[in-house]
Parts: C-alpha cells; sequence; structure tokens
C-alpha cells in the first residue's frame, strides 16, 4: 500500500521557519522524484519545489526561491521542505508528490502518488 504522509505543518509568525516532511512507503523511493506542492484557499494547486531521485538536482517556483529549500534522505525513505522567512502568502495545505519521471517534475499530472497534506498557517 502506497503512502505519503506529510508533518511539520503548523500555524506561525511571518519570518518565522517550518520543516516539513514526507514520509513514503509501498513504493521503490530511491527511484522517484519528490515534489511538494501547495493550494491556498480558493486557488488552485501549484508547484513549489521538486527534487531527483538522487538529490542531485533540485528546482523550486520562483515565489519561494531563495526561502525555501527541499532534499531527501533516502535511507529514511523521506523528503523534507525547509520553508525560512515566511509570509501571510505562504499560508496553504502542502502536499508532497512522487513521480516515476527521470528529471524534475514541476507539473501535477507528472505525479502518480499524492500524499493527504499538512497544513501552513502564517499571521502577519
Amino acid at each position: 500500500q502506497v503512502q505519503l504522509v506529510e508533518s511539520g505543518g503548523g500555524f506561525v509568525q511571518a519570518g518565522d521557519s517550518l520543516r516539513l516532511s514526507c514520509i513514503a512507503s509501498g513504493f521503490s523511493f530511491t527511484w522517484y522524484t519528490m515534489g511538494w506542492f501547495r493550494q491556498a484557499p480558493g486557488k488552485e494547486r501549484e508547484f513549489v519545489a521538486a527534487i531527483n531521485w538522487n538529490g542531485g538536482t533540485t528546482t523550486s517556483a520562483d515565489s519561494v526561491k531563495g526561502r525555501f529549500t527541499i532534499s531527501r534522505d533516502s535511507a529514511k525513505s523521506t523528503a523534507y521542505l525547509q520553508m525560512n522567512n515566511l509570509s501571510p502568502e505562504d499560508t496553504a495545505v502542502y502536499y508532497c508528490a512522487a513521480s516515476l519521471t527521470t528529471t524534475v517534475e514541476t507539473t501535477t499530472t507528472g505525479y502518480t502518488y499524492w500524499g493527504q497534506g499538512t497544513l501552513v498557517t502564517v499571521s502577519s
């Protein structure tokens, strides 16, 4: 049974940091590109960051460049999203996802498995 379980969300103040974790099970995590997406109320789900299977390539949305960092630990089957200098505009449900593409995928349709999401709320 495939599972992606996110954790680490919460309520923070603007300028604070959070680290999201995504623990994977039920598939060969090592070979999958991992991505983070987010969905704010009333908006479509949008790409945040992705990391390829060996961690050698990452990409992120312009809106989070320089503030968010994606990483992975294949020994723990876990992907992370370090989020620094958070702003109210970052408020959303954050989802992790897994893709079998060999490149860093930035579209939702490129991902096969999805987690249930974790809520991040940033207050001004």
